[in-house]
């Protein structure tokens, strides 16, 4: 059976780049049928927080993202224990003392003679007794002994991957406070929970390559590896810097609509155009990891809000009667309301706001040389309540006693009544004003 897994670390909010690797695993396990865990890496405790797991477990909620499994590596430290010391009796988990400065040196020292900067495995030829005082005024980590050999895979966006061991340092699982590291602690997982296919992105590559061999050392069955491409800014800039802006959880807040998010992240960087989708199961259904590329990505935040504004044009009446209902609406008006303000939002809070136009709430806007034409205008407009034929009927009054026509006579009267350069035809408009407008506002 398929099952796929997402791993996040609770040490902030789930970003756009996140995403990329929550949905692409989740769409490879509901499309066969499988199983999708959500993972949450907190072996720092330093570093992890509780109000990050709810951030995790309410983001992928809003997007419609369920799982099916949900695991704790913090709680799993036993079975880390026990990788740990199988790999130790088989020789290939070993003590190392060197400290981050001493590491440093060797490498500038390598690179200066022109090699690769990879560990030495000084550590392997120290004698029980030189580790014994080694550890008597020191720390120690440990690491994970390579098999010097070409590792290889069947990448499921990248390609064939060829990796030399040789010139990868052996990863260090372990560090000095006794804290497991990713690559070993995932790699107890993906075993363990019988994982068998995992998208992540590209930078993970070299540590792919490593866990590998750590499965196999394990007697685990490699799941097959995709990794996507990373994202960029529109220019090709660099996301790191800028992903607090991007998080799920500021999108959230700016009124992005989740169908919007997920249907340009299930196409954003493949070969299929986007298209918006209305459900969770559309977008799984038309996921294709074949068709993704190895070139960065570019994202603009930006383009979520056209997506926004046709995914809320397309909503019915009972997915928005929530926020219909808060702005004061009354029943018996709220389908005609959204009716007529549907394709003039960009997002839910700007549903009041119309109400605060058809409760005549807004300042007015009137060009100084258009105050007397609105002034007459409004003297000639009867009070409430109004019909589909109101518009007709007053600017043909309008028009007769002032003698403006076309845009002269309808854009400022426009203006008057919304206080906005553009939105419903204005014959809706009117037969919604609950209040006559004025320039009072």
């Amino acid at each position: 059976m398929t099952t796929t897994r997402f791993a996040p670390s609770p040490t902030g909010w789930l970003h756009i780049g996140n995403l990329r690797a929550a949905l692409f695993n989740y769409a490879i396990a509901r499309q066969a049928g499988g199983t999708f865990i959500l993972r949450i890496d907190d072996t720092d405790p330093e570093r992890s927080k509780e109000e990050y797991v709810e951030g995790i477990k309410d983001a992928l909620t809003w997007l419609g993202l369920t799982w099916d499994q949900m695991e704790f590596q913090s709680k799993r430290l036993d079975r880390y224990d026990a990788a740990r010391d199988r790999l130790i009796e088989m020789g290939r988990l070993y003590e190392c003392f060197e400290t981050p400065t001493e590491l440093d040196l060797k490498r500038k020292k390598q690179l200066n003679m022109g090699k690769p900067p990879v560990y030495d495995r000084a550590a392997l030829s120290l004698s029980e007794a030189e580790k014994d005082t080694l550890r008597a005024e020191r720390g120690s980590h440990w690491r994970f002994k390579l098999d010097l050999d070409r590792i290889e895979w069947e990448d499921g966006i990248l390609g064939p991957i060829s990796i030399d061991a040789a010139s990868v340092s052996d990863p260090v699982l372990i560090k000095e406070s006794g804290q497991y590291l990713y690559t070993l602690a995932s790699v107890v997982d993906d075993v363990e929970l019988n994982v068998t296919d995992i998208v992540r992105g590209s930078d993970h590559v070299t540590n792919t390559a490593t866990q590998i061999q750590i499965i196999t050392a394990l007697g685990g069955t490699v799941p097959s590896f995709a990794h996507h491409s990373l994202l960029t800014g529109p220019q090709g800039e660099g996301l790191s810097k800028r992903l607090g802006t991007l998080s799920l959880h500021d999108l959230r807040a700016r009124g992005i609509e989740p169908m919007a998010v997920l249907s340009l992240m299930a196409r954003l960087g493949s070969s299929q155009p986007v298209e918006l989708r209305t459900s969770v199961a559309e977008v799984v259904e038309g996921f294709d990891l074949s068709t993704f590329g190895s070139a960065p990505t570019k994202f603009d935040v930006t383009d979520l809000e056209p997506l926004t504004a046709r995914v809320l044009a397309s909503e019915p009446l009972s997915a928005v009667a929530e926020e219909i209902a808060a702005a004061g609406v009354p029943d018996a008006l709220a389908a005609q309301f959204w009716e007529v303000i549907r394709e003039n939002i960009a997002t839910r809070a700007e549903i009041a706001g119309w109400w605060d136009v058809f409760q005549a709430r807004v300042a007015p806007e009137v060009a100084e040389e258009d105050r007397a034409f609105v002034a007459e205008a409004f003297a000639l407009l009867g009070e409430p309540a109004y019909g589909p034929q109101t518009w007709a009927e007053w600017t043909g009054a309008v028009k007769e006693a002032t003698g403006r026509k076309g845009k002269s006579l309808f854009m400022p009267l426009r203006h008057a009544v919304t206080g906005r350069h553009r939105g419903p035809e204005m014959a809706d408009v009117m037969a919604l004003m609950q209040v006559k407008p004025s320039l009072a506002g």
